[in-house]
């Protein structure tokens, strides 16, 4: 795209891919390498479910990507986003973006109320151990108050 003062900006590119194949490309792809990072390193996400009536139902939530198709979350037994993935179990995860750093994720969440509780997974432990304080929890009273796990099996990656 031309501006007025004569510069040319290049437009960002927009990608849309299978999981699968987004994932068989993070060694060598730049976007496959980008969405990788955001997984591995964010702390927020928004998820977003589809509430009864139809209207798009984003929260901001703390998960755990697995490094392959998998991302798990836990949340409380009462959260409406429960009742939401009853009638409809399609979700995508949403990451903020800066700038034109882009990337929506999207895939199917299964609740698991059997679960081990989160301060027993080491790896959600070890990414959330500093961020416990910030919102008045400790390990015990986050998996306390968040016991049900939603297991997001990754579909489709877009962004740009």
């Amino acid at each position: 795209m031309t501006v007025e003062s004569g510069i040319t900006e290049q437009s960002p590119e927009f990608t849309a891919a299978s999981w699968a194949d987004a994932l068989a490309d993070v060694e060598t792809g730049e976007f496959a390498a980008r969405v990788a990072k955001h997984l591995r390193e964010e702390q927020v996400v928004w998820l977003t479910t589809v509430s009864l009536t139809g209207l798009p139902s984003p929260n901001p939530i703390w998960f755990l990507w697995d490094g392959a198709s998998t991302v798990r979350i836990y949340t409380t037994p009462d959260a409406i986003r429960l009742r939401n993935l009853q009638q409809n179990p399609k979700v995508s995860l949403n990451f903020a973006a800066n700038g034109f750093d882009i990337v929506v994720v999207t895939g199917t969440a299964e609740i698991d109320t059997q679960a081990p509780a989160s301060d027993t997974v080491p790896e959600f432990v070890e990414k959330y151990t500093p961020w416990y304080s910030r919102v008045n929890q400790t390990r015990a009273s986050y998996a306390k108050q968040y016991p049900v796990l939603l297991t997001i099996s990754l579909d489709r990656v877009r962004g740009i």
